[in-house]
């Protein structure tokens, strides 16, 4: 993904904004998500607020839409379970309707929709990656193999580790975010607590979630 939005798509009204909920009402869930991926070769997870509630193993909140992130150039291979359907790509606000590759590779999320309803399904992340590592978008130096950081609920849907989707969630840290992280972290293991603390020491030194942390920063390593 490059860091210049590309040209064209179209600015979002207010009031479009404010008809997303709607449009993202008849999103899937992750088992259905699952299904219909499975047997795809590349290392897809459930990102942001679903994969907490995966990993603690209950839904604890309403969720608005659904995400999943991808190596980026995995993504062909999750386009392509979904004929019939279009990917529009989006960043600032902006829509870029069946969105073509040069927009694609300037972008980093899709949204799965429904052409017949103009319904949104899927919000799929497109992330940085060298093969099978991970590259970290808010600190291209954390880079770690996609076998650590993808997790499996005991039926056997991937979703991202909590300690990455609390670090991403650190960012705006919006009152959601906050219920996330409380909800969460007694749930982790110390290491992954650690591990989390070592990760938002690197990314927002100052960040008043470290409070709530152990204050030895767990080993990050870079293969």
């Amino acid at each position: 993904m490059s860091e210049q939005l590309p040209s064209g798509g179209v600015e979002l009204s207010p009031a479009e904004l404010d008809a997303l909920d709607a449009r993202w009402s008849s999103c899937w869930t992750p088992s259905e998500v699952a299904q219909r991926l499975a047997g795809v070769t590349a290392p897809w997870c459930v990102a942001a607020g679903w994969a907490l509630d995966l990993f603690r193993g209950a839904r604890t909140r309403e969720h608005g839409d659904i995400e999943i992130a991808v190596p980026a150039a995995g993504f062909a291979e999750v386009r392509d379970r979904f004929a019939g359907y279009v990917f529009d790509a989006v960043g600032s606000g902006r829509v870029w309707e069946n969105a073509t590759p040069d927009v694609l590779a300037a972008t980093h999320q899709t949204w799965l929709r429904d052409p017949a309803t103009g319904n949104y399904l899927l919000d799929v992340f497109r992330e940085p990656h060298d093969g099978t590592t991970w590259i970290c978008r808010h600190d291209e130096t954390i880079r770690l193999p996609y076998g650590e950081i993808i997790h499996r609920t005991p039926d056997g849907i991937p979703y991202l580790a909590p300690e990455l989707v609390l670090l991403f969630k650190a960012k705006h840290a919006r009152p959601k975010d906050q219920v996330d992280f409380g909800a969460t972290v007694p749930h982790m293991t110390s290491a992954q607590r650690a591990t989390l603390a070592g990760l938002l020491a690197r990314v927002y030194p100052r960040h008043r979630w470290l409070g709530d942390l152990p204050s030895t920063a767990g080993t990050l390593r870079s293969p």
